[in-house]
């Protein structure tokens, strides 16, 4: 048996084994080339400019500029025609159809707003066990938010989410129609949405301050603009992998664009727009709970004020409603794309219009009782406050615990500082050219130009220092996040019964707004930079061990049987053939945890962070929009920087 399998399998990991050597040749030669580059480079650099942070006749002052645009839109925004006839009807629309939503929500009471979210998560997720379960989740989601005195707050967060999903949903089905249908569209688009991926929440929040001021409005449209990117890429993905048979014959049969678009392209895609759509629904979510900062108001402002006072009782009475929501939201949008292709029962009360016409039934019989018997608002005597004994809890850990605070002073003093320091240390001129290597050995020309156009940019903007403080968070939470995700993947991917465990974990921890991470962290570490880190390894490291889990065992089982038939311990075929097999796998899972650590490393500087975060918050604080504006454009010019090195070759060639 073992002769007959290793032929094949030997054949079949020859064209595998071909293209490593080709790859391995390829950047062997691109590292031949840099060295001889180093070798005239460096000294040219030393020679003309030394050592040494960025020149000051280097940068360009743009806070200037910036306070000043920010004062003509303040000192114009009641008598401008571009505000009187075009932005002001955009925020007066955006306001009245949030606060449209939120009153009928108000008006049907908290016994019809939890029986509708009940019943339409039911019949969303389908009338078996799944469908309960979903159901259960709606309840408690609805139930906790009262309980916990935060009913009116979640129901202001909830009709913002609901005008936010709307908007995204229509923008991005737009976008995704005309990428799906024009090749041309789509590879200009591509660029754009990949960039707008990359770009932490924060960097979206201070150009619609600027335009439209603090309040509903700005927080609303920086949600549209955030979430909209995968509902267009998920759409455009279905509409261009319809069955080509099938269009073939609609074609045949007649069938016009118009009518093979309707009958034939969306209903293909519906599955991939629906997991557009619960991709939306969370990247709303989150983004809606970052708006606290401008206004939003809800329960991101709970958590926010509750976090500016350290009060983490508040924050973590604000917080389990909005994790409790993220969760009943995609389990209902998850548990609907399911069943997107299983066949249905026929007719009945409980299947097709009719069930959705007994939802709408059953959701006004429960607000005309709620109205008559318990009353619009949650009774107060149904709530309870949490903030007590759980601040007396975090200061008995702090008093308790001191393992805590000595870990985050100890990693902070041995790890943050010298690593912040040294990146201060290196000349300018080297860390780009250390940029550029780095970015063309694994992407290309142009992925170096960019990365390299980028990190100048930020020297330009004058916050080097700032930014490499940043960069050092976001390296050293990296460095953790890859080590305890890949070993994480790595284990689950060879021991199933882990890997089931961890699943329904990585399903929660991936639901979570960014905002949320804080909460637990400041409670045990208080607030220090450490914090930001912590909070940051914590939301990418779901990602990390998926991918890795996910690209181990996509390795082909013949080179495995192979490396078996010669011999080869488990050890040296993790070393020897998973690893390197599933290399693409992992410079994904290294790309999507510099995308992720970033995100949370800037919101971390509400938490004693610092840097580039710091300086976004207290700008949109305390209204110096061109100390915010500088920061925040220096943190795309930094999160452009870390993908492009850290972007995976394949995707180049799509």
């Amino acid at each position: 048996m073992t002769a007959v399998v290793t032929a094949p399998a030997k054949e079949a990991a020859a064209p595998e084994s071909g293209l490593r050597g080709l790859l391995r040749h390829r950047v062997h030669r691109k590292l031949l080339l840099l060295g001889v580059l180093a070798l005239v480079l460096i000294p040219v650099g030393v020679a003309l400019w030394g050592s040494g942070s960025w020149p000051a006749d280097l940068t360009v002052n743009v806070s200037g500029p910036l306070d000043d645009a920010n004062q003509w839109v303040i000192d114009n925004r009641d008598t401008h025609p571009l505000f009187l006839y075009f932005l002001l009807h955009l925020s007066n629309t955006a306001t009245d159809a949030v606060d449209g939503v939120y009153q009928v929500l108000d008006a049907i009471g908290w016994l019809g707003v939890l029986a509708a979210g009940v019943l339409f998560a039911w019949r969303a997720a389908g009338l078996g066990r799944r469908g309960v379960k979903v159901a259960a989740t709606a309840l408690a989601a609805f139930a906790v938010c009262g309980l916990l005195g935060m009913w009116d707050a979640a129901m202001l967060t909830i009709a913002l989410m609901v005008v936010a999903v709307a908007l995204s949903a229509l923008l991005g089905v737009l976008i995704g129609l005309a990428a799906g249908l024009s090749g041309r569209v789509d590879r200009a688009l591509r660029p754009v949405l990949d960039t707008m991926q990359v770009l932490p929440a924060f960097a979206y929040l201070l150009p619609f301050v600027l335009i439209f001021g603090t309040g509903t409005p700005a927080a609303l449209f920086c949600t549209v603009i955030y979430a909209a990117p995968p509902m267009a890429r998920l759409t455009a993905l279905g509409l261009r992998g319809a069955d080509p048979a099938v269009l073939e014959a609609s074609a045949s049969l007649g069938a016009s664009s118009w009518q093979r678009l309707r009958t034939a392209r969306l209903p293909l895609a519906r599955k991939q727009m629906l997991l557009g759509l619960n991709q939306t629904i969370m990247m709303a979510l989150s983004m809606v709970v970052i708006a606290a900062l401008v206004g939003a108001g809800g329960l991101g402002e709970e958590v926010y004020s509750a976090l500016s006072t350290v009060d983490v009782g508040k924050a973590l009475a604000a917080g389990i409603p909005i994790v409790l929501i993220a969760v009943w939201l995609d389990r209902t949008t998850a548990a609907a794309g399911d069943r997107i292709g299983q066949s249905a029962p026929g007719g009945g009360l409980l299947h097709g219009r009719s069930a959705w016409a007994l939802v709408f039934a059953g959701a006004a019989a429960a607000a005309v009782a709620g109205l008559a018997v318990v009353g619009k608002a949650w009774p107060e005597v149904w709530t309870y406050d949490i903030s007590t004994p759980v601040n007396k809890a975090q200061e008995w850990i702090t008093e308790n615990l001191p393992f805590t605070e000595t870990w985050s002073r100890e990693f902070t003093l041995w790890i943050l500082n010298p690593m912040r320091d040294v990146l201060i240390w290196l000349p300018w001129w080297s860390l780009l050219l250390l940029v550029a290597a780095l970015a063309w050995l694994v992407g290309t020309w142009a992925t170096a130009l960019t990365a390299t156009l980028s990190m100048a940019a930020i020297g330009v903007l004058g916050v080097w220092g700032k930014s490499l403080d940043t960069l050092s968070q976001v390296l050293a939470a990296l460095v953790v996040t890859l080590v305890l995700g890949v070993l994480a993947g790595v284990f689950s991917a060879r021991a199933g019964r882990l890997e089931r465990w961890l699943r329904p974990v990585l399903d929660a921890m991936q639901t979570m707004p960014q905002f949320v991470y804080l909460i637990p962290v400041v409670a045990l570490f208080g607030v220090t930079r450490a914090s930001a880190i912590i909070a940051a390894v914590v939301y990418a490291l779901p990602a990390v061990v998926r991918i890795t889990t996910q690209g181990l065992r996509e390795v082909d089982p013949a080179a495995l049987e192979a490396s078996r038939s010669l011999g080869a311990s488990a050890r040296q075929q993790l070393l020897q053939v998973q690893l390197p097999l599933a290399r693409p796998a992992l410079q994904l899972a290294v790309n999507q945890g510099v995308v992720l650590v970033l995100a949370v490393v800037v919101v971390g500087g509400l938490v004693g962070g610092g840097a580039l975060g710091y300086d976004v918050v207290k700008g949109l604080s305390r209204g110096e929009m061109g100390i915010g504006m500088t920061a925040g454009v220096a943190i795309v010019c930094l999160g452009l920087v870390l993908d492009r090195i850290t972007q995976p070759a394949t995707r180049k060639t799509d």
